[in-house]
């Protein structure tokens, strides 16, 4: 049985992590290098950084940034944000991510999914969908959570999974930023719809919120952002947790 992971997630503007509420209301959070090196101390197993403006911007993700986090951890570190092509990801992997997440290039262009799985393998690309609940179903978003699209949820699951996806990365837009819990009706739908690894986003507030996640659905991953930054909650503790609760976690 895989042991489930616990990701922190750095929210880049302007070269600093910040966090919202539901997508809105940012505020600082800190030193993106810093907090990186941090987690790393704390045992986080993967971290994930995404440039939540480079889409709207029509910019590409701050690979100079990217480089400096890179140099600082020696834990998988996923970079997402304005990705738009197979040489957007050459340059991201060059400057030291281990896998990349894209999100609106991949509503727009699905095929950009099997290109870079084919360039570099499924296991390089994680699949980002923000997702809202509105008129009885789960949509996809894009542009940072600016655009609804005709897309269900979890049928956009089963094609990314078709096009060499290697791994989902599910935030709940009515839970984003919250801390009321994760949304474990579209976790569990997703999770149990494709056989990818699934990372559960939005809503995390307590450390019983990680355990629901990992016990009611399949998701792999439980991945936050303030709880960590603002050490609401410190990793090693979670993880002391869970284990405590019979959840197999990474030491």
């Amino acid at each position: 049985m895989l042991k489930k992971r616990i990701i922190p997630c750095l929210d880049i503007q302007d070269g600093r992590t910040v966090k919202g509420v539901n997508f809105v209301d940012i505020r600082d959070a800190g030193d993106p290098i810093e907090l990186a090196k941090r987690y790393v101390k704390e045992g986080a197993d993967e971290l994930v950084f995404l440039d939540i403006t480079a889409t709207v911007e029509k910019r590409k993700t701050l690979v100079a940034l990217v480089t400096k986090v890179a140099k600082e951890i020696n834990i998988p570190f996923t970079v997402g944000g304005g990705i738009s092509s197979v040489e957007d990801v050459a340059a991201l992997v060059k400057a030291g991510a281990d896998k990349v997440s894209i999100n609106s290039a991949a509503v727009k262009n699905p095929e950009l999914i099997n290109d870079i799985a084919h360039h570099f393998g499924s296991q390089c690309l994680v699949v980002a969908i923000d997702t809202k609940y509105e008129d009885s179903d789960w949509w996809v978003y894009t542009h940072g959570g600016r655009k609804k699209t005709e897309l269900k949820t979890v049928a956009w699951a089963k094609k990314i999974e078709r096009l060499g996806g290697g791994e989902i990365l599910l935030t709940s837009m009515n839970s984003d930023g919250t801390k009321d819990g994760f949304s474990i009706d579209i976790v569990k739908k997703v999770s149990e719809a494709v056989s990818l690894p699934v990372i559960a986003s939005g809503g995390a507030g307590t450390m019983d919120h990680f355990k629901e996640v990992f016990e009611q659905t399949k998701a792999t991953g439980g991945l936050a952002a303030s709880i960590f930054h603002f050490n609401e909650i410190p990793i090693p503790d979670l993880k002391a947790y869970l284990s405590s609760n019979n959840i197999l976690v990474r030491k």
